[in-house]
C-alpha cells in the first residue's frame, strides 16, 4: 500500500522553475517516488468541484492530461488550491490557468499565505526587539564592569599607598 501526495515545487535559482509533482510513498518507507510531474505552464485549469460545500476532491487539467485528486481533507485541499493560485499569479506572466468551482476566499488577497507572512514578520520583529534589548543590557553590564574595574584599581592604589605609609 502507498500514499500519493501532490507538491508544488519552486526552485531557488533565477528564473524560477515551478512544477506540480505527484509522488508516492510506500507504507513504512521514508522515501518518495515521483510518479508524474508537470510544469506550471502546462496547467490549464483547477476545478474545485463544488464552491458551495467543503469537499476534498479537485481536478487539475494540464496540456493533454486530466488528473483527479482527493486531498486528505477539505482544509488540505483549500490550502493546496490557495498555494497553487498564489504560485500561478506570481510565476506565470501570461495565459494563467483558470480556477473554477473554487471558493472565492481562496483566490482573494486575504489568504493564509498572507497570515503566515504576517506571523513571520511579527516573530522577526519580536526577535529583533529582544535582541536590541539584550544588546542594551549587555552594554550597561559592560559599563558597570568598567566602573567596577576602575574602583578596584583606585582601591588597590589607595591600599598600597596606605600600606607604604604605615610601613615607614
Amino acid at each position: 500500500q502507498y500514499f500519493t501526495y501532490g507538491c508544488c515545487l519552486v526552485t531557488n535559482k533565477k528564473p524560477s522553475q515551478v512544477s506540480i509533482t505527484k509522488v508516492k510513498q510506500f507504507e513504512g518507507s521514508s522515501s518518495f517516488v515521483r510518479r508524474s510531474q508537470w510544469t506550471i505552464d502546462q496547467l490549464r485549469q483547477v476545478n474545485g468541484i463544488d464552491p458551495n460545500r467543503d469537499c476534498a476532491e479537485f481536478d487539475l487539467v494540464f496540456d493533454n492530461t486530466f488528473d483527479q485528486w482527493v486531498a486528505g481533507s477539505a482544509g488540505e485541499k483549500c490550502t493546496f488550491v490557495q498555494i497553487l493560485h498564489h504560485t500561478c499569479q506570481r510565476h506565470i506572466a501570461d495565459r494563467k490557468p483558470e480556477f473554477i468551482n473554487c471558493q472565492s476566499k481562496l483566490l482573494g488577497g486575504n489568504s493564509i499565505l498572507h497570515s503566515a507572512a504576517d506571523s513571520v514578520t511579527s516573530a522577526v520583529q519580536k526577535a529583533s526587539q529582544a535582541l536590541n534589548e539584550r544588546g542594551e543590557r549587555l552594554g550597561r553590564a559592560e559599563e558597570k564592569t568598567g566602573d567596577m574595574m576602575n574602583s578596584a584599581q583606585q582601591f588597590a592604589e589607595t591600599a598600597h599607598k596606605l600600606a607604604m605609609k604605615h610601613k615607614c
